[in-house]
């Protein structure tokens, strides 16, 4: 009897290893190199350490983490990269940044076991599976904004919103300038009349998308362009928010990758097994993130209907020329 119930323990045991997508040889490389892996991202500590205390919880690894805006990862890890002493093991970073690491040859090809539970849509050649979307619509606030609700791009531009649509600088604010650019995705050659229009409706313009949310929020200004996930932000905190049903939302994705020197090339693997796997997946999805595992969705109505769209990738160039183009639309005051 004793032998039956010690061969259940371990079948037990294995079956939780190979539920996230991890074998016990990696766990104990990993351990080998020291148990730890160095993570560089501009992921949010706060749910990124729910997933790092489950890793640790799985498996024993210890993470560190540096966090700062997309950017300043990308060339603090291509200058680490470049001088031949690079610290990281792991980037967590946005789509267009993570291209240009993964050009410049600082990140490693890893096929993930975990990446066969992602759609095909979601697994990029270049970079793997995009693990979350960081989706743009409109949202506002259900107390203020109680009737006339647009249901239209079109009906944003209608005079009740003039002045009382907040949004992050288009001029100054890479992503809304991205969202923008992107907007012929979903409206076609009516894109260009409706930024036009747009930015001659006087939005109040803000730093960023976040700070948008905020005046939604405090019902200062009744509707925003933003993050869609800012409802569940905002919401947990009492917030009445709510957002507009596209159907199609224009965004962006997120991308894990390894060092092509790493120095804890184990735990690095070991780590995105498991950061890409249900489990983690699932906290990223309790924390308000739209993530591209199958079937996991964020507790955001209709969450599951929304159907995403990449935005465009825009080099230094094509930036620039954009902030130029929608300067002349949203600077006239």
């Amino acid at each position: 009897m004793l032998g039956k119930q010690l061969l259940l323990i371990c079948i037990a045991l294995n079956v939780s290893v190979l539920a996230f997508g991890q074998d016990s040889k990696l766990i104990d490389a990993a351990k080998k190199e020291g148990g730890k892996v160095v993570i560089y991202g501009s992921f949010e500590p706060d749910t990124l350490n729910l997933i790092t205390t489950a890793l640790q919880r799985r498996t024993g690894l210890q993470t560190e983490y540096w966090r700062a805006q997309d950017s300043q990862v990308m060339d603090r890890a291509l200058g680490e990269y470049r001088t031949g002493k690079p610290l990281f093991d792991i980037i967590l970073a946005t789509d267009n940044p993570m291209r240009i690491m993964s050009r410049e040859g600082i990140l490693a090809r890893y096929d993930s076991p975990s990446a066969k539970d992602f759609p095909k849509d979601a697994l990029d050649p270049e970079l793997g599976p995009r693990y979350r979307n960081f989706i743009t619509g409109v949202i506002y606030n259900k107390e203020v904004l109680k009737a006339d609700i647009p249901k239209t791009f079109d009906d944003l531009l209608k005079p009740q919103f003039r002045g009382k649509l907040v949004m992050a600088d288009p001029t100054q604010h890479a992503a809304t300038i991205q969202w923008l650019s992107s907007l012929d995705k979903l409206l076609g050659k009516d894109a260009d009349k409706f930024i036009r229009d747009l930015g001659a409706s006087k939005p109040v313009l803000v730093q960023n998308s976040l700070i948008a949310a905020e005046r939604v929020s405090t019902g200062e200004t009744p509707i925003a362009i933003s993050q869609i996930k800012f409802i569940f932000t905002f919401g947990k905190k009492g917030a009445p928010l709510d957002y507009v049903r596209f159907g199609k939302f224009l965004g962006d994705g997120a991308y894990a990758g390894i060092s092509a020197k790493a120095l804890h090339p184990s735990a690095a693997r070991a780590f995105l097994d498991f950061f890409l796997d249900e489990e983690s997946m699932n906290i990223m999805a309790k924390e308000g993130e739209f993530v591209s595992r199958r079937g996991i969705y964020p507790p955001i109505p209709d969450a599951d209907k929304m159907q995403f769209v990449n935005m465009v990738d825009l080099d230094a160039k094509g930036y620039t020329e954009k902030k130029k183009e929608f300067q002349k639309y949203f600077m006239k005051r």
